[in-house]
C-alpha cells in the first residue's frame, strides 16, 4: 500500500481502536497490521504526539511477559477528535469512491479495472 495513504489514516486508525478500550502500543501495531502493514516504529511517535496534544493519557500495567506496558486511554478531547475524524473520513472516502467509480465508467481502455 502507498506509504502516503497509510500515513494519512494512521492517526484515525489509532484513535478508533482506542475508543472501546485502552490499548498499548504493540497491541495497536498488531491490530493495524492485520489490515495493512506498518512498521512498529511509526506508532510510538504518533502516540507521543497524540498524548502531548491531550488526546490520550497513559498509565503503566505490570506484564507477565516482560516490562510493564504503557496503556493509552482516550481523553474526552480524544473521543471528540476521533468522532470528528471519522465524520471527515466518511465524507472524504465517499467522494474519492465516487470519483473512482466515475473514472472506471469513463475508462474505455480498461486500464483501471
Amino acid at each position: 500500500m502507498n506509504v502516503q495513504f497509510k500515513k494519512g489514516v494512521l492517526t484515525l486508525c489509532v484513535l478508533v481502536l482506542a475508543v472501546k478500550r485502552d490499548r498499548y502500543g504493540y497491541e495497536l501495531v498488531d491490530a493495524i497490521s492485520e489490515k495493512f502493514l506498518i512498521a512498529e516504529g511509526t506508532i510510538y511517535p504518533l502516540l507521543r504526539r497524540l498524548t502531548k496534544e491531550g488526546y490520550f493519557t497513559t498509565y503503566l500495567v505490570e506484564s507477565q511477559e516482560g516490562p510493564p506496558r504503557k496503556y493509552y486511554q482516550l481523553t474526552d478531547e480524544g473521543r471528540n477528535y476521533a468522532q470528528g475524524l471519522v465524520k471527515e473520513w466518511k465524507s472524504f472516502s465517499a467522494s474519492v469512491n465516487q470519483l473512482i467509480e466515475e473514472g472506471i465508467e469513463d475508462d474505455k481502455d480498461g486500464i483501471l479495472e
